[in-house]
């Protein structure tokens, strides 16, 4: 079983293709719930033509989540031992309505482009036919559920509920978030939280009562200043005010302003500690008169690596060898949902979908060659764990 499911993979890259090509093609921002649940019914619609069971959960602004289960019954082991491997990933995209129109998927040499090329559709059709591999001919050790999100380019706001509750039966978890450019894989992400603060001044006429007003732009200044100084490179502590907005007209005093914060830590521990500081920070008014709030918009738990992700590691950088290559593990500044399945406790793998970069941008491509091995290496890992 275990060579006819490398086997058959070896010769689906032409059908992984067509199949990215149809989803590249369709439209999957975040905000889009149609588009990225066109895209999820072109999920079902494959995993029914291969025998696999799915099912919808349904999501009520973002794209539904779609879990598609393949168990034989082999792998099950009693009691509440974790058993399902998982595979993971998610369909939303980062641009506007529209954009594939503008940029449809296309090939050049030995690159793949498109919006969402590789972050990540390549990795959803990987575990689309690791899936169908195994559901073909068998041998999985335990059940396979590949869950495919819609709202992880946001902070998975409705995701990650569903996430976490299947990661408290997974035994492992790989997520296909897109390989590094030079292969390697993700052992490690920071943590991220993502707020906006919103001040309340006094509005007044700058010229003719000028020191009737209270800025609330002065505010934010003096608070941006005061958030900006909690970076601490050393423990990879960054703190930036991204976006500002405020103000009523040039020549009044502005009665309210709104700032967004994006926080990034690597230690779980680092994240109590710098958020009690931005707290007094937007609890203290700088210019007396001024009231601020603040408000947690999305949030990303760190990617740590256990004992058990250090061995899953070793075991997924075997079956990438006789695969045709070797990755290295890396740790990332950027966030994903591989966060949130470790922090439930699962050995957790990131990036191990097909390689490519220059993410969230019109230049993001693909390396076609890497879409067999990438999935070969999936699938052999798989095959190693053995009987839960």
């Amino acid at each position: 079983m275990k060579s006819e499911v490398i086997d058959w993979l070896a010769t689906q890259q032409g059908a992984m293709l067509e199949t990215l090509r149809e989803m590249v093609d369709t439209d999957g921002g975040s905000y889009d719930k149609a588009g990225v649940d066109k895209v999820g019914a072109q999920v079902a619609r494959f995993m029914a033509q291969h025998g696999i069971p799915v099912e919808t959960l349904p999501q009520q602004r973002h794209g539904d989540c779609i879990r598609a289960v393949l168990d034989d019954g082999s792998g099950v082991s009693g009691g509440n031992t974790r058993q399902n491997i998982l595979l993971m990933g998610h369909r939303d995209t980062v641009f506007p309505k529209g954009e594939p129109t503008r940029r449809p998927f296309t090939i050049e040499g030995s690159r793949a482009y498109g919006p969402g090329v590789a972050d990540m559709k390549a990795g959803l059709v990987m575990n689309m036919f690791v899936l169908a591999a195994f559901r073909k001919f068998g041998g999985a050790p335990g059940p396979l559920v590949a869950l495919f999100t819609g709202d992880e380019e946001i902070g998975s706001p409705e995701g990650r509920p569903v996430i976490e509750a299947e990661a408290k039966a997974a035994r492992v978890v790989f997520n296909s978030e897109p390989g590094r450019p030079n292969g390697g894989i993700v052992t490690g992400r920071k943590g991220g939280v993502f707020m906006a603060f919103d001040v309340e001044g006094k509005a007044a006429h700058s010229g003719g009562n000028f020191e009737a007003g209270i800025s609330a732009i002065g505010e934010l200044a003096a608070k941006v200043t005061a958030i900006h100084a909690l970076t601490d490179l050393a423990r990879g502590i960054t703190l930036n005010v991204g976006l500002i907005s405020g103000g009523q007209s040039v020549n009044t005093v502005a009665p309210w302003a709104q700032g967004q914060i994006d926080l990034r830590y690597v230690e779980p521990a680092d994240r109590e500690e710098v958020m009690a500081k931005i707290h007094a920070i937007i609890e203290k008014s700088f210019i007396p008169g001024t009231r601020s709030t603040l408000a947690i918009r999305g949030e990303f738990r760190p990617l740590t690596q256990s004992p058990d992700s250090a061995r899953l590691f070793a075991s997924y950088r075997e079956a990438a060898k006789a695969s045709g290559f070797d990755p290295s593990g890396e740790f990332s500044g950027g966030c994903a949902d591989s966060g949130f399945t470790a922090a439930m406790g699962a050995p957790t793998l990131c990036a191990v979908g097909p390689v490519g970069g220059k993410a969230h941008t019109p230049e993001e491509y693909l390396e076609i060659d890497s879409l067999v091995p990438r999935a070969q290496a999936v699938a052999r890992a798989i095959l190693a764990l053995g009987p839960a």
